[in-house]
């Protein structure tokens, strides 16, 4: 399934591009101010264009790493020849998908089996089995990185790769505001992490990643073109996609009220609001 995010334009990609070059035609760079799944610079990337991606959220940082600064998989030279892993990334892949699972975190926030901190009744966002392999699948990466065992990249490889995997069988109707009553079909199914894509033929160099708030980094950015795709609905990201942010920044935070939201006014967007958004853009 991968990407289950409001407002996508993949479906859009080409059309857009399209009118740039119209509108555009000796445009070499493009600014994508506002990155979301990072699936648009993706797209401008194999249009031959130089793109600087920005956004507020951790979990759009670590996609837009894959989707402009990578155009084969890493080697993870420093963590095979330490935990002697055969078949590079893809065996990387395969030690984390065989790990024992382990209750942490996830287990106890977001799972049927946990006793939430919040001390309402337990949430289903993941099975019991999903969620402590999840535990034990980010434990792991996160010392990995921590031992640099692993670089930036890699690191940001394996997150993305999380957080994709746990869009594929988290029980939820679209976004993270709230989780199912019942556990549908595909949530049941077991995590498993899947390789990435990589187009060895797209160039990678000079492409640009910020993140931080739009209103606040435009004026440090200069290309030939400036695409800005705000959220159009009052809706905050930062909540509705909260457990993907947990994911990426690797904390434990408090989960707050039934829906177990991490505390997410650090990421709050004036662009949801019909009465600040003026002033933003």
């Amino acid at each position: 399934m991968g990407y289950r995010y409001i407002g996508s334009k993949d479906k859009l990609a080409e059309t857009l591009i399209n009118t740039i070059s119209q509108h555009c035609p000796n445009a070499h760079s493009v600014i994508d101010l506002m990155a979301g799944t990072g699936l648009f610079s993706l797209a401008l990337r194999k249009h031959g264009y130089r793109v600087i991606a920005s956004d507020v959220m951790t979990y759009s940082y670590h996609h837009l790493v894959v989707n402009l600064l990578l155009n084969v998989a890493p080697e993870f030279r420093e963590l095979t020849n330490a935990l002697n892993i055969n078949d590079g990334y893809k065996g990387v892949l395969n030690y984390l998908n065989s790990l024992p699972s382990k209750d942490g975190f996830f287990t106890k926030e977001y799972s049927p089996s946990g006793i939430p901190s919040a001390g309402c009744k337990p949430r289903m966002y993941f099975t019991k089995n999903n969620a402590s392999k999840i535990d034990a699948i980010r434990e792991t990466v996160k010392d990995w990185y921590s031992q640099n065992l692993i670089n930036e990249t890699e690191h940001s490889l394996l997150l993305h790769d999380l957080i994709m995997a746990a869009n594929d069988i988290a029980n939820i109707a679209g976004t993270y505001g709230h989780y199912l009553s019942h556990f549908v079909k595909r949530s049941e199914d077991t995590i498993h992490l899947s390789p990435s894509i990589f187009d060895s033929d797209v160039n990678i160099v000079g492409h640009e990643i910020r993140r931080g708030y739009a209103e606040e980094l435009a004026n440090e950015l200069v290309a030939d073109v400036c695409y800005i795709d705000p959220p159009y609905i009052k809706r905050q990201y930062a909540a509705n996609y909260h457990i993907l942010e947990t994911l990426a920044r690797e904390d434990e935070p408090e989960a707050i009220g039934e829906s177990g939201l991490r505390p997410w006014r650090d990421q709050y967007s004036n662009f949801c609001s019909k009465v600040k958004i003026r002033n933003s853009l």
